[in-house]
């Protein structure tokens, strides 16, 4: 295994440039994750465009992007341990033992420590990632167009399987991408497809109006609802070290949930809320003795945190080898190497090393810089808390516009970021999740592509999808994936359901028909 591509990237991460942009991406993504329901996803869709405009090579706005994606996980315990109000999906599970740590008077003890777990996770998931990378890239030899296609097929098995609590609409939402996703003038019959006379929708939806509509216009939408009212700021932080002994005890979960958060990450479609769950059950099954989990144990505080930051680093592995994102935040940051006609896949670490390497070496350098910024700057980033939305959502917008005219110099494609922003606000309001439909738009467009030039190499016989022994494992992983969940669904359901009084089978069993 060569690791000369490691060594490349640390050499375009420490340009004096590239640590500039990664300084500036992990304050702004702290800042970010400690904004209440704005969270990672939302914060590169953002700032994506501005970067792209600015004309930065692809390898620096990835650096960017990476920093502000892992600068979140770390600002969004913040909002959790003060607020009791997550600041992403990923700190949910903070909350639990976070805030009642804040009521105890030891929120400075618990920023500390989640800061402590936080670096630790993001080591080791940098770690893995590292290892882990040109393992998978050795397959890139193995795969072709009919690969490819499998592979997004597996891709969205896997979604529609493990992604979030709603599988059914998570599939329509994936639906509904891969239908945006064929918009525009089709390539191999010449034919616009969808475009309703509309001239500037021949090239098809640009993944950047698309992006901005669905995550940052419905989100300052749903901001203009929300109130801040019952929301108790706590503003006296205590101490700002952690304790010796809260520290030892600790070494054990920060380890064993950073390894449950890599490996979690690495599964296409799962994501941090995932692993900050997975982490904490298994920590309150193993650890906790005393039944302190949820009055404020630390060893529940640092469970979610090591967690939801290596996953940040594992959800980059499918994401880097494969061209699969490992999550929404990924699905973005996959979109924005296409804007600038890089096509991610199993090829990308040979072709591109220096992004890949590039993109691998800054999450390293990165975790140092946001614990050097966190710790000594945390009162500074509080403050952010204390942002009304009156500020923040007109900001949000004058953002959102300025990056989608400066890109595409296009009334229309800002009208239509609009468009779909209302759509988006409209589909959040009925429990869709936007992450799904990103998904679907990012890996049909590949899909389509590999499918025709497939069918074009065999003269349309389908059996080139089932010839090669890559493509036969993954419809078995698909098929797998896509089944397992519902049969162990229906086990656990089963398993758990009340028994009928005086018999020792469940009450659902056994009734009349």
């Amino acid at each position: 295994m060569s690791f000369d591509y490691l060594w490349d990237g640390f050499s375009v991460a420490l340009s004096l440039q590239n640590l500039l942009i990664g300084l500036i991406g992990c304050f702004l993504g702290t800042m970010i994750g400690a904004l209440p329901a704005i969270g990672p996803i939302n914060g590169i869709a953002l700032l994506l465009p501005i970067a792209y405009t600015m004309g930065l090579p692809p390898e620096s706005t990835m650096i960017l992007l990476a920093a502000i994606y892992c600068g979140a996980e770390y600002g969004g315990r913040i909002s959790s341990i003060l607020l009791n109000v997550p600041g992403d999906a990923g700190a949910v599970m903070t909350a639990l033992d976070g805030y009642p740590m804040a009521r105890q008077g030891r929120a400075g003890e618990a920023l500390m420590l989640s800061g402590l777990a936080s670096f630790t996770g993001g080591m080791i998931g940098a770690t893995g990632l590292a290892l882990f990378a040109p393992v998978l890239a050795g397959l890139a030899t193995g795969f072709g167009p009919a690969e490819y296609f499998v592979l997004m097929v597996f891709a969205f098995a896997t979604l529609g399987s493990m992604m979030g609590a709603r599988p059914v609409k998570t599939l329509i939402g994936c639906v509904l991408g891969l239908m945006l996703a064929t918009i525009g003038l089709d390539a191999t019959s010449g034919a616009y497809r969808f475009t309703f006379g509309e001239p500037e929708l021949g090239d098809g939806i640009e993944f950047v109006v698309l992006v901005i509509g669905l995550f940052s216009i419905s989100e300052a939408l749903i901001l203009l609802e929300k109130q801040a009212a019952g929301a108790e700021i706590i503003r006296s932080l205590g101490r700002m070290t952690a304790r010796l002994s809260d520290i030892r005890r600790s070494i054990g979960t920060a380890l064993r949930s950073s390894g449950i958060g890599f490996v979690v990450g690495v599964l296409p479609g799962t994501g941090a809320s995932v692993s900050s769950a997975i982490a904490y059950m298994t920590e309150k099954r193993i650890s906790d003795r005393e039944g302190s989990f949820g009055k404020g144990d630390p060893r529940g505080l640092v469970a979610p945190e090591a967690a939801n930051n290596a996953t940040s680093c594992g959800a980059f592995v499918p994401m880097l080898t494969l061209g699969v994102p490992g999550s929404g935040t990924t699905a973005v940051m996959l979109g924005a190497l296409m804007l600038y006609n890089i096509q991610p896949g199993p090829t990308l670490m040979t072709d591109r090393p220096e992004i890949v390497g590039g993109l691998i070496a800054s999450l390293f350098i990165g975790n140092i810089l946001l614990l050097a910024l966190n710790l000594p700057l945390v009162r500074i980033f509080t403050r952010v808390l204390t942002v009304p939305n009156w500020v923040l959502v007109p900001g949000i917008l004058v953002l959102s516009i300025v990056g989608v005219y400066s890109t595409h110099a296009s009334a229309f494609s800002v009208l239509l970021m609009l468009g779909i922003g209302m759509v988006g606000w409209l589909l959040r309001k009925t429990g869709f999740d936007m992450a799904p439909i990103i998904l679907g738009f990012v890996l049909g467009r590949v899909m389509e592509v590999n499918l025709r030039n497939a069918l074009a190499i065999s003269g349309g016989d389908l059996g080139i999808l089932f010839e090669s022994t890559i493509s036969i494992v993954l419809w078995i992983a698909a098929a797998l994936v896509a089944v397992l969940p519902l049969v162990l669904g229906r086990r656990l359901k089963r398993a758990t359901a009340p028994k009928a009084p005086g018999t020792d089978t469940p009450a659902t069993e056994g009734r009349p028909a």
